[in-house]
């Protein structure tokens, strides 16, 4: 099995690397358009108030 491991040890690496870049674009992503409805939302309020 020690020539396995590199290759394992690798795949795992690559796994791990991909799965985190997806998460963060998703939370990136969904933080986003979050703080675009917010701010939207306190426009229209701001432009109701005057």
């Amino acid at each position: 099995m020690p020539q396995m491991a590199p290759m394992w040890w690798t795949s795992l690496f690559l796994v791990f690397i991909s799965s985190y870049l997806i998460i963060n674009a998703i939370i990136y992503f969904n933080y986003n358009c979050g703080a675009k409805y917010v701010l939207i939302v306190k426009y229209t309020n701001l432009c109701w108030k005057w």
